[in-house]
């Protein structure tokens, strides 16, 4: 097979789909590896380390022309969507839910778009859950720093000093970003409370913990009173492949503290704050109502040698069952693949983003 790498071109964006490492092991398997010029420098790889691998370095155009397998980290941009061909297939961040342009062009063009964040195994989402573990323990830092009052923050030291107390934050879930964002809380020393619709997460983390994170139950009423003297709160929901509910909306940013910082982490998938937009790294953060918003859609991007090793751990060895078996058979003969697929066929086959859009869900078998 003909795997494509493209450089990332979202802003602030330098992580890498494939190590060098990995093109190795693909090309022992027989397949053509085409790494765009460049692709891999954010992330401390080099053009002379793919080729040493066996990689071929090519011009963007040549790498979406002749690939079959495109694997990137995020989604395609508008400036990619004509890159795109019919037949082709797609392996990346998708985040469809929230963004019709790029759902529209895959069905338009009959992509295969197979997304990481939607891949189920065993009940969990392996190719998410890395990242998801980098965002959480990120969202507490940038909560902190955009507390300084320079930052137009309330002025709160999140850790607190002697005689006087620490910063308060309200997470909202208690998945693998809230339990991330928790562990650096306390790390921290910040009054932690944590909310979450179903009792059992709350219990986990209550038993992780050891009691010094505060849980409650998610409900309107409960928000609404805990984010009144919060000086961080981090939004942490997901829903695989749908949009994220709206947990927290406009006018009650008017009850919050006047230079409270909001970390939404749930943008990429629209965000469980009304208020919230996907911004970048290099303009991160808004203000609404006094409010600091940090609602950057591709956190993990900051770090990214970090972020291209965990990532590339989790997704490689279904890259290599992609590529191995062939993208029809691989659908059909696996199930965990099976469940990465949005769009096939100039179909939307998975039920959330269908449901999201609303569109028919198409089977896949057909």
């Amino acid at each position: 097979m003909i795997i494509g790498v493209p450089k990332e071109i979202k802003k602030e964006e330098y992580r890498i789909a494939l190590t060098p490492a990995g093109v190795e092991e693909l090309k022992r398997e027989g397949h053509m590896i085409l790494v765009e010029e460049g692709a891999g420098a954010g992330s401390g790889f080099s053009d002379d380390e793919y080729l040493n691998a066996d990689a071929d370095i090519v011009e963007r155009k040549t790498l979406f022309r002749k690939s079959e397998l495109i694997i990137k980290v995020k989604e395609p941009l508008l400036s990619e969507y004509d890159l795109l061909r019919e037949g082709q297939a797609i392996f990346t961040f998708l985040h469809l839910a929230p963004n019709p342009e790029l759902t529209e062009a895959l069905l338009r063009r009959r992509v295969t778009a197979l997304g990481y964040e939607t891949l189920e195994r065993d009940q969990s989402l392996p190719l998410l859950t890395p990242m998801s573990e980098i965002a959480g323990r990120m969202a507490p830092l940038m909560g902190a720093y955009y507390l300084q009052e320079f930052c137009g923050g309330d002025g709160v030291l999140p850790t607190g000093t002697v005689g006087v107390k620490p910063a308060k934050v309200v997470i909202l879930g208690a998945g693998v970003v809230g339990s991330n964002a928790a562990r650096v809380c306390l790390g921290l020393e910040m009054d932690t409370f944590v909310m979450n619709r179903g009792v059992e997460r709350l219990q986990k983390i209550d038993e992780l913990f050891l009691g010094r994170v505060r849980t409650l139950p998610m409900s309107q009423y409960n928000i609404r009173e805990e984010i009144r003297d919060a000086d961080i709160v981090i939004g942490a929901i997901l829903i695989p492949g749908g949009k994220t509910p709206l947990l927290i909306r406009k006018d009650m940013l008017k009850s919050m503290k006047k230079g409270a910082v909001i970390v939404d982490v749930s943008v990429d998938q629209g965000g469980c704050v009304e208020t919230s937009r996907p911004t970048t790294h290099d303009n991160p953060v808004y203000e609404i109502d006094g409010v600091v918003h940090y609602t950057v859609a591709n956190m993990p991007g900051a770090y990214p040698r970090t972020s291209t090793l965990a990532l590339t751990n989790a997704t490689f060895p279904y890259v290599k069952i992609v590529a191995n078996e062939g993208v029809e058979e691989a659908i059909r003969g696996d199930a965990v693949i099976r469940s990465s697929v949005n769009t096939y066929r100039g179909g939307i086959v998975h039920r959330a983003l269908a449901e999201a859009m609303g569109l028919p869900l198409h089977d896949i078998e057909r």
